[in-house]
């Protein structure tokens, strides 16, 4: 698919990708992504025109903190009318949170944001983050009838064009590192890239992109396991500030039946603290009506998260309460499906 008038912006924030083997040390440095030719020569291959900028300093993927979220919707804003898409090289750590925070923060997007990175540093032989960086390339560039094919914020790993907030990372050795266990791929690289229109999300309100860059992180996520102590959740439900809770369940959404637990998250839930379940499962959906160890918590006002990633909670709760919204607005938030994140029978 040629897409001679395209024209795409390379963001590099850092990560393996971008790290090239020092011949004397054998450490790994960050190259200046100029150069990026002289290591990837294929670009020349592509027929639509690249760009690049970069973060200064470059950062680890364990560094990238919501004002680096902020920063990337600045850069994105600020290039949005000079380039059709936009591919962003990012560590692999926390990718799949950047991609979700970033599917909330650019609000009205219509034009294709894709993350990637690798497991190996683009310099080496066996590297995995040519073909990401050239497939996301290509995404990043490709219309149908003049508009993108693809225009929301997703992850492209190992041949799979993920949406962004449904992507975990699921391994840290092998290539295939990404999953979205409960949405389907929206797009598979073989010998074509074949794209699967109907799974893909397309703003047609006609708005204009609105970057959204305040995000609350008076948050956190809370994991049930048994045996959990009552002191540390009330230690936990109390810190000082605290605004929202991603809660770790069982299965499709349950939780012990301790008297104490219940009687915690009730007194939180009353101190304004918005709770969401999510399932410690893989795969799957939070359903609280289906056990009594689920309806207990829908029961003390926790919410469903549906079939949401824990990374897509967390920053979806960062966002809303970014927009000083009262917590009973925020629950309501929670239960609606902004970007594609959740999926509501």
């Amino acid at each position: 698919m040629k897409q001679e008038n395209a024209s795409v912006l390379i963001i590099y924030t850092g990560g393996t990708i971008g790290m090239i083997e020092n011949a004397e040390t054998g450490a790994l440095e960050n190259f200046n992504f100029e150069q990026l030719q002289k290591h990837v020569p294929e670009l020349k291959k592509l027929d639509f025109k690249i760009d690049s900028c970069q973060f200064n300093p470059p950062r680890d993927s364990s560094d990238m903190e919501p004002e680096a979220w902020a920063d990337l919707c600045r850069i994105i804003y600020e290039n949005y009318r000079k380039y059709d898409g936009f591919v962003i090289l990012h560590g692999t750590d926390t990718m799949a949170y950047t991609a979700s925070a970033l599917s909330f923060m650019l609000e009205n997007l219509n034009k294709p944001v894709i993350l990637t990175g690798s497991q190996l540093p683009i310099g080496v032989l066996r590297t995995d983050g040519k073909e990401n960086l050239m497939t996301s390339l290509e995404i990043a560039a490709a219309k149908r009838r003049g508009k993108p094919l693809v225009p929301e914020v997703c992850v492209f790993f190992e041949n799979h064009l993920m949406r962004g907030n449904r992507t975990t990372k699921i391994n840290a050795e092998n290539f295939n590192a990404f999953r979205s266990y409960n949405y389907p791929a929206l797009a598979a690289a073989g010998i074509h890239i074949k794209y699967e229109p109907s799974l893909i999300h397309h703003c047609t309100n006609g708005r204009p992109l609105t970057p959204h860059l305040s995000m609350d992180t008076n948050v956190m996520i809370l994991k049930l396991f048994p045996g959990i102590q009552e002191n540390v959740v009330a230690a936990t439900l109390a810190i000082p500030g605290l605004k929202g809770v991603v809660l770790e369940t069982y299965g499709s959404g349950n939780a012990p039946r301790s008297q104490w637990l219940i009687n915690q998250l009730i007194a939180a839930n009353e101190r304004g603290i918005v709770i969401v379940n999510v399932t410690q499962c893989s795969a799957g959906t939070v359903e609280m009506d289906r056990y009594e160890t689920g309806k207990q918590l829908l029961d003390a006002g926790i919410l469903s998260g549906y079939d949401s990633t824990t990374e897509s909670a967390v920053t979806k709760l960062m966002f809303l309460l970014g927009h000083g919204l009262p917590p009973d607005e925020v629950r309501q938030m929670m239960n609606i499906s902004i970007a594609g994140e959740i999926t509501i029978n």
